[in-house]
Formats: structure tokens, C-alpha cells, sequence
């Protein structure tokens, strides 16, 4: 039996399922749908309407193959979020998505679904080169081929700021707000980089556009962090096996998450602080407690690991002299941070340790040694 909506009924004890009306409108966009959102962002629009918020089911547009639609759309944008830690493994399914597109099958429609007047959030998750921002500048490389096509085509765009300009365009010409564009992708100040592209690119194609983002259009930074290790079909098989269905699309991933946003938006705002994201003006102060407390004494423990023989990170964190490392990396990097309101860091790095421990090791926290993983 393959998951979808008709199945949910039949499904066995013991699996969370989705307790709200799923027919409620689309009020998230998300570009880039792979494993890291389905187990991250959507998490939290599936929490936020299972407390009763409405209006923030997400569409999904995949930018690049149609592998991703292939999986969900069949099962009706249902999936299973594996959680597995120390405490054990625990099943969800996500009910969070309505339909998911092919950006470059019909990007018509999909800058319609970004004009919609539900829409008040688009979200992305298409790495760093999907901005098509030169590594050195940091300007919007307008020579390159997609920018070029879309700006000599912008009504079938196929870049991530041509999307974005035709959607925003399309709704200052419909008389809507300008949604709010929130990267999630690990780029420092992530949000003005956005910015910086679609303004780029609207200045030009239409200066008068330009200056109607510019003033109407919110691009808050964020920082996430979860580990979510690729699905394998083993890891299909296997669900199969112990749940009774089978999920083309379920992902994996560990207990610890983190999602932080600069509280800055242009249409309505999604109570994401209800659901435990935390809502800044200062997303870098986050970054640097990320980078300082878990980026820099994992890297360190991978790349000393593999010196010392060990394959794994959760081998090296057990073995003789690396808890004691760490924990003086930590005790260096901890004054220079700037600790923020609501910010514990005992608990804080009593959460890295536990990600990194040999009892967490069948989680996603099991990195080979020398190539730390984390997703900040």
C-alpha cells in the first residue's frame, strides 16, 4: 500500500498523523523542495497548523528534475519524517503540502501560485549557486545564460530572481502586497543577498519594478539547522517492512532542530514562535553562536578523528581526550559571543554533545570523520 490521503485511515497505531484540514488555502511557496525542507520547514508550517493556525499549506516547486513531484504528488504531498535519536525513533506523518510543481515544466504556473493572494511566504532551499551571485562580488552575475533568457523572456522565467520578479510583478500589477522571500539556504546574511539578486534583476527588466521591491518587499535572513542524511531505498524498504506502507518520499533525520528568523515581513507573518522558531532582529549573533560553539568544535573533532584512525564522528567522540578538546574549543568560543535574550548555552552544548554521541549513533549525526555535515 503506498501512502497517501486514502490510506491514512488504515494506517497502524503509533504514527502521528495530520489532525487539521488539509484543504485550507496555500500560504507558503517553497523553491528548492528537497529532503533538507521536508524534514525541516515544513515540519514547522505541519506543527503550526496542527495548533490551529490556518492558511499556510505549502507548494512545493521542485527547480530542476520532476523526481520530487514524482514521489508526492501520487501520495497527495503526504511523507513520513523519521525521527531517530538517543531516546529512540518516532514516526510522523507530514501533511504540510499540497501539490508540488516542476519550475521548469510550466513556470507559468508557478509564478501564478506565488501571485496568488493567499501566498504570503516564499521560501527557498536552492543552494547557494541557485542566486546566481558572483562568489567574489556578491553581485548578480547578469551575464550569466538563465539571467539572460529570462531577462529576454521574463514571462517564462527560470532563474530563482527570474521567478521571483515575475511573481512580484505580477502582484503589484494585480494591486497585492509583495510576499515576504525568505532564503533558508547557508549563506551568511542569507535575506540581503536575496535581495541583492532580485533588485538586481528587477533594475534590470523594470526600474519602476525595482523601486517597488525595494520598498514593499521583505527578505528576512534565517539560519536552520538539522542534520538530514539522503534516503536510501533501504530506508524505503525498511519502513515498509515496520509501518505497513510504502513512502517513496520519506526522509530521515535527527531530534535537534533549529530555525531562526529576523522578524521582518511585508504580508502576513506566520506565528512560527508557537512552534518553537525563535524570531530575531539579529540572525548573525545566532550564526556566530552556530559557527563557534558546534561548527568549529565539530570540524575540529572530524579532521582529529580521522588523524587518529577513527572512521565516524561518534567514534572519536568516545574515545579517550576528545570530550575534553571539545569542550575547551567551547569554553574559548563562548565569551566572544554576543548570548542572546532566551538563549541557554548549557543547554545548548549539552544538545551538541548528545547530536555527536555514541548513543545517537544510528541518527543522522553519524558523519564520516574529516567531513563535518551539519547544515548551519
Amino acid at each position: 500500500m503506498r501512502l497517501s490521503a486514502a490510506a491514512l485511515a488504515s494506517l497502524p497505531p503509533g504514527i502521528d498523523k495530520p489532525g487539521y484540514d488539509r484543504n485550507q488555502p496555500v500560504g507558503v511557496v517553497h523553491l528548492g523542495l528537497g529532503a533538507f525542507h521536508r524534514a525541516h520547514q515544513a515540519v514547522c508550517f505541519d506543527a503550526l497548523m496542527a495548533a490551529g493556525a490556518c492558511g499556510w499549506m505549502i507548494c512545493g516547486a521542485s527547480l530542476r528534475s520532476p523526481r520530487v513531484a514524482e514521489q508526492l504528488n501520487p501520495q497527495d504531498g503526504l511523507y513520513t519524517c523519521r525521527v531517530r535519536d538517543a531516546e529512540g525513533e518516532r514516526r510522523q506523518i507530514i501533511g504540510a503540502i499540497r501539490e508540488v510543481l516542476v519550475g521548469p515544466d510550466d513556470p507559468a504556473s508557478l509564478v501564478a501560485v506565488m501571485a496568488h493572494p493567499d501566498t504570503a511566504l516564499v521560501t527557498l532551499t536552492v543552494t547557494e549557486k541557485g542566486y546566481l551571485l558572483d562568489p567574489q562580488s556578491g553581485t548578480l552575475m547578469l551575464d550569466a545564460p538563465e539571467i539572460r533568457a529570462d531577462l529576454a523572456a521574463p514571462d517564462q522565467p527560470r532563474s530563482v530572481p527570474g521567478l521571483l520578479v515575475a511573481a512580484l510583478g505580477a502582484r503589484r500589477a494585480a494591486g497585492l502586497p509583495a510576499f515576504t522571500t525568505l532564503s533558508c539556504d547557508n549563506i551568511p546574511d542569507n535575506g540581503r543577498r536575496t535581495r541583492q539578486a532580485v533588485l538586481a534583476f528587477a533594475a534590470a527588466l523594470a526600474p519602476d519594478l525595482a523601486a517597488w521591491i525595494e520598498a514593499e518587499a521583505a527578505f528576512p535572513s534565517s539560519m536552520v539547522d538539522r542534520i538530514v542524511p539522503a534516503t536510501t531505498e533501504a530506508d524505503i524498504d525498511a519502513l515498509e517492512v515496520v509501518a505497513g506502507y510504502r513512502d517513496a518520499a520519506m526522509v530521515k533525520t535527527e531530534g535537534f532542530t533549529q530555525w531562526v528568523v529576523e522578524d521582518w515581513f511585508s504580508d502576513r507573518r506566520p506565528p512560527l514562535e508557537t512552534v518553537g522558531v525563535e524570531m530575531t532582529d539579529d540572525v548573525a549573533a545566532w550564526e556566530r553562536i552556530k559557527l563557534r560553539l558546534l561548527n568549529g568544535s565539530h570540524s575540529a573533532l572530524a579532521y582529529l578523528g580521522a588523524l587518529a584512525g577513527h572512521d565516524l564522528v561518534h567514534q572519536a567522540m568516545a574515545a579517550p581526550g576528545f570530550d575534553g578538546l571539545v569542550n575547551a574549543i567551547r569554553d574559548e568560543a563562548e565569551p566572544t559571543l554576543d548570548i542572546r535574550a532566551g538563549f541557554d548555552a548549557a543547554a545548548y552544548r549539552a544538545a551538541l554533545v548528545r547530536r555527536c554521541s555514541p548513543l545517537n549513533r544510528s541518527s543522522a549525526v553519524i558523519s564520516r570523520a574529516g567531513s563535518a555535515s551539519s547544515r548551519p
